[in-house]
């Protein structure tokens, strides 16, 4: 895979999104700013980031990832392959769903998924070295770089979706303190069902995260 490194990007996603829209990227691409200035979050949010904190977007095709992959699950997916990563190196963060990384009750980082043409774009921001208030970080030496390669290399080998469910599936309960928003609508997810398409059941609807 073909990696793109920059000192300074608006955002990731978007460049590399607007890569492929162009017919410029045709290959499975990462990139990676040494520093992001408008990155893209959740509910069109943005996601500022610090030299030294990890900002990076991958361009999969869907014939890479796992046949039971479901669409709505590609965020958490993205998503658990960065946390367990994360989790090896000593970082005890987990996943609130449907697409942020934790640490304790702060959130650390995030991934924000597009489909598009035949890829799957995944944007991941970390705070690595420092955040912004009510952020967390991880207050660690871990070079970017190493990180994304280290991360490459897992996405090359990762489980099936049911495998990964399974443990998720746990982890999931963390999340009930928490919510999350459907637009401009805060969701408590106190009494969500967690699906196996990585979808939440809420009072008889299912919403549906991919972003």
């Amino acid at each position: 895979m073909e990696i793109l490194s920059f000192e300074h990007l608006p955002s990731t996603q978007r460049w590399l999104t607007e890569a492929i829209r162009r017919g410029e990227i045709t290959e499975p691409t990462a990139v990676l700013a040494r520093e992001q200035s408008d990155g893209m979050g959740s509910r069109e949010n943005r996601w500022i980031g610090h030299p030294g904190n990890f900002f990076a977007s991958i361009a999969l095709r869907e014939s890479d990832l796992p046949e039971d992959l479901p669409p709505s699950a590609a965020s958490i997916y993205f998503g658990w392959v960065m946390r367990d990563l994360l989790r090896e190196l000593g970082q005890p963060v987990w996943l609130k769903w449907p697409n942020d990384l934790y640490l304790g009750s702060k959130k650390a980082g995030g991934v924000i998924t597009t489909r598009l043409r035949s890829f799957y774009v995944a944007g991941i921001g970390v705070n690595l070295k420092k955040s912004e208030k009510n952020f967390a970080a991880l207050e660690t030496e871990l070079s970017p770089m190493i990180l994304l390669d280290m991360y490459l290399q897992r996405l090359e080998s990762v489980p099936k979706w049911k495998e990964l469910f399974r443990k998720y599936r746990l982890e999931f309960e963390r999340s009930r303190p928490f919510g999350t928003h459907r637009g401009a609508e805060f969701i408590s997810l106190e009494k969500a069902q967690l699906m196996e398409d990585g979808s939440i059941m809420l009072d008889g609807e299912r919403i549906v995260e991919l972003r």
